[in-house]
């Protein structure tokens, strides 16, 4: 019972976890940068969406900004996903948060280079507030 209202909780308030920053796209060597449907913003919350869906982040001593930066190939598939500064598990959290990334369904428009797709990088900021509860 009182998982299922801790639960209930952190969905609640779950805006409150994250505030971000606006991501970056950054790569010269494109005339187009890649593109999510939707735009920056679209992505920055579904992927949000999917890590309060299938996370516990009070498993991982989160705190503070972190930097996600990952490669958007030329099919418009996210790989290559790393993440700083590193935390305790960071192996996990890391392997959570990809997991996490890949339940993001839509795929990315790649940027495009002389008319062709071309892989880039992409760097999102993401602030984890912590949040204590009182298991009383």
């Amino acid at each position: 019972m009182m998982k299922s209202v801790f639960l209930f909780l952190f969905f609640l308030f779950s805006f409150s976890v994250f505030s971000q920053t606006t991501p970056k796209n950054v790569n010269n060597t494109y005339d187009i940068k890649a593109e999510y449907p939707g735009g920056d913003n679209a992505f920055r919350n579904d992927f949000i969406k999917m890590v309060h869906a299938y996370m516990d982040l009070s498993s991982y001593k989160v705190e503070g900004p972190f930097v996600f930066v990952f490669d958007i190939d030329e099919k418009g598939k996210i790989s290559q996903l790393s993440i700083s500064p590193k935390v305790k598990n960071h192996e996990v959290f890391n392997e959570d948060m990809q997991f996490a990334m890949r339940k993001v369904k839509s795929k990315w428009k790649p940027a495009l280079k002389d008319s062709k797709p071309v892989k880039s990088k992409y760097f999102l900021t993401i602030t984890f507030e912590r949040m204590d509860y009182d298991h009383n």
